[in-house]
């Protein structure tokens, strides 16, 4: 496949389908080493090979711009310039597993029709043999990682190419593609200190002390994945500085070492002999790192925990405790085919001599390799409660405070390398981070999604003659809460108004469209009986921004409308009213609003806009019109600010729809499009009941929650036939 396309690197990944897991069997052109955080890849998870498998299809990156915003994850640890194309292995409906190949970055912004075809040929074929191993009942097996030949290898004349080399007055050394060295000339060996014979076969970050950084090591995984030279300067203490240019290709790389000229520089950029955490554990740390940031609630720590370390580790299930009272509670967990198995943690004193509870207690991790080893410190019967082999306590520790122990279970025994146990450590302190944060996010959201709650009111009324829907969608950006509101009040005909309590709580928290209806049930279908002078007044409207301000000041606002409502006011003046209230409360937010009296035995309403959007109508016959009405400007704006007041006819069958300009607006979308698609709905669907008319309308972003970066109201009304 490599061959086919002239791509220099790539990988199969094989799908493991008890776990939903890609698993790298074999890495071909670079050290699997560069792959490390992405050895086990959930299909969850934002990379282009559970892209490629998720959506049946070729995932192509092409270069660094490219990863940056879509795969930002990757981007953070391979900052190079390279290609990448990922495809599914897979058969009619079944999924053996991925595969990815790289280019350098000088590559096409896109395949070329040729490498699209040879690629998905190349999938097919293997495919294919992989079902034939299936059918056959032959395991596959993860193969020896294909690195290519070594730099001198099948060289014409190698005897002469190395006396030659021998003869230059620059250091010349060959590194294969895992980055030891094959080959020095002399001149290498003196300037780097070092016999040859000891360099040959070593890493020169491993082999020499001053080289020993994570730095020059990322030269040299930058020069293999981009396969575009590379050079940087060092300082061979104690004040030596050479200049090492590596020139890659597929096999490995030229190295070519000379004195450094006028580097100005009298410190060394790094102490000689001193241990650095290796670039491997480094990348993992900043895979993971990258992940947590996303999570915002505590619910979003423990999947990206689960969806991401897990995985990367090799782990099987995970447990986070956190103390509460005492005593440890579970704060979630995964993977474990019987839930009951996690809450055998659940309760466990915090001064127990139990490793859960003195990971928390001494800050230290513990590391059990096998069953027995934990059994030679605990008793057996409380030691291993969850039926693992081997396990990980790590302390969650953020801001120098205890907030809970994160477990890592594995179902067969487990050898910790230092390198890991390292990693796991660093990576207590990233969940402790982010998990204080979410629980501080929680926290915050429960007290605005209360205040919310409080300020809207839960039902709305039910008034003969009409029949009332309404929706509430908050926004996903932020605290999802929001300064949109809507209300239906009962007035009497001779200016005594009765305010009713109204409106729908404001959804159930997880930004699913929140029914609400009238308290005695819907309305009665066919010819309402007419109540001699019952009238009523509806208001919707958005108060800018989406924190606790915005909740607070939409009560308000909310309030005011109903007091106003509740003396007589007629609309313009409500509204006007209402915006001088706004403007003395001096917040420096602005509010839309329509309100509208609606007098049902006359069959109209009066309406008055200030900077709202327009209503829909939908007339008896099932046509659609956007009530280009008069209005005036936003509330909080102009303290002489007029408010005209216009007549909707609202003959018995019409829907009135009011609406909030999130049901419209999303980025990239035409305005005049979102409302025309939103007229089409209605006009298709305004002769079913106003609750499931109300699902229809709202659907789009119902479905989407992920996308609403804005609140959403809606408010039917329908006169009854």
């Amino acid at each position: 496949m490599m061959d086919d396309v002239g791509a220099h690197a790539g990988a199969v990944y094989l799908l493991s389908p008890e776990d939903a897991v890609l698993e790298m069997a074999v890495m071909a052109g670079l050290p699997r080493a560069f792959a490390a955080p992405w050895e086990r890849v959930a299909l969850t998870s934002p990379v282009p090979v559970a892209d490629a498998v998720r959506e049946r299809r070729l995932v192509w990156v092409g270069g660094e711009e490219d990863m940056a915003r879509r795969y930002p994850r990757i981007a953070v640890v391979l900052p190079y310039p390279f290609a990448v194309a990922a495809l599914p292995v897979a058969r009619a409906d079944t999924v053996y597993g991925a595969v990815f190949v790289t280019w350098p970055g000088s590559h096409s912004p896109e395949p070329s029709d040729a490498e699209h075809a040879a690629l998905l040929a190349a999938c097919d074929r293997l495919a294919l043999r992989l079902e034939r191993a299936a059918k056959a009942g032959r395991p596959v097996h993860p193969e020896a990682d294909f690195l290519g030949p070594s730099a001198m290898a099948g060289t014409t004349g190698a005897a002469e190419a190395a006396q030659m080399a021998a003869r230059i007055p620059d250091g010349l050394c060959a590194l294969d593609v895992d980055g030891r060295v094959t080959y020095a000339n002399p001149a290498a060996a003196e300037l780097l200190g070092r016999p040859a014979r000891e360099l040959l076969g070593g890493k020169p970050w491993n082999t020499l002390p001053w080289l020993n950084d994570p730095v020059y090591e990322d030269r040299y995984r930058g020069a293999m994945i981009s396969q575009h030279p590379v050079s940087f300067t060092a300082l061979r203490p104690p004040q030596d500085w050479l200049t090492f240019r590596l020139y890659p290709s597929r096999s490995g790389l030229s190295v070519l070492i000379s004195p450094a000229r006028g580097t100005g520089r009298d410190k060394p950029a790094a102490e000689a002999g001193r241990h650095r955490a290796g670039l491997v554990a480094i990348t993992h740390l900043l895979t993971l790192a990258s992940a947590l940031t996303e999570a915002v609630s505590v619910t979003d720590v423990i999947d990206l925990v689960a969806d991401e370390v897990m995985p990367a580790v090799g782990s099987r299930t995970l447990v986070v405790l956190v103390p509460e009272a005492g005593r440890l509670r579970v704060l979630g967990h995964r993977g474990y085919p019987d839930p009951s198995l996690a809450e055998h943690y659940d309760g466990i004193p915090l001064s127990a001599p139990r490793p859960s509870a003195q990971a928390l207690a001494t800050g230290v991790p513990s590391f059990f390799e096998t069953r027995e080893k934990l059994e030679a410190i605990y008793p057996a019967r409380v030691a291993t409660p969850d039926g693992m082999a081997a396990w990980a306590f790590l302390p969650l520790i953020a801001s120098g405070r205890p907030v809970g122990t994160c477990i890592l279970g594995y179902t067969e025994p487990h050898r910790f390398a230092d390198e890991e146990r390292a990693v796991l450590t660093s990576l207590g302190g990233l969940v402790a981070q982010a998990l204080e944060r979410a629980r501080l996010y929680d926290a915050k959201n429960r007290l605005a999604h209360g205040l919310q709650s409080a300020l809207l009111p839960h039902s709305l009324p039910r008034l003969p003659g009409l029949e009332v829907a309404a929706r509430y969608l908050p926004g996903t950006q932020g605290m999802d809460i929001g300064g949109d509101f809507y209300d239906l009040i009962r007035t009497a005909p001779d200016g005594e108004q009765t305010p009713v309590a109204a409106a729908p709580s404001p959804g159930d928290g997880r930004g699913r469209a929140a029914p609400t209806r009238p308290q005695a049930g819907p309305a009665p279908a066919g010819p309402a009986r007419r109540a001699t002078g019952v009238q009523a007044a509806a208001v919707i409207g958005d108060v800018q921004g989406h924190n606790v301000t915005a909740a607070g000041l939409m009560g308000q606002v909310r309030t005011a409308v109903r007091a106003y409502t509740a003396v007589g006011q007629q609309p313009g003046t409500v509204m006007a009213s209402t915006n001088l209230l706004l403007i003395g409360l001096d917040v420096d937010l602005l509010a839309s609003c329509a309100y509208l009296h609606l007098d049902l035995p006359r069959h109209r309403a009066l309406l008055a806009r200030a900077g709202h959007p327009q209503p829909l109508l939908r007339a008896p016959d099932g046509t659609v019109h956007v009530l280009d009405l008069p209005g005036g400007p936003l509330l909080g704006v102009d303290p002489t600010a007029v408010y005209p007041t216009s007549a909707v006819p609202m003959s018995p069958g019409s829907v009135l729809v009011l609406y909030t300009d999130g049901l419209i607006e999303a980025p990239g979308v035409d305005l005049d499009a979102a409302l025309a698609q939103v007229a089409d709905r209605l006009e298709r669907n305004g002769d079913r009941p106003l609750e499931e008319l109300a699902d229809h309308l709202i659907e789009g972003k119902a479905a989407g929650p992920r996308d609403r970066g804005d609140d959403t109201a809606l408010l039917l009304l329908r006169p009854n036939r």
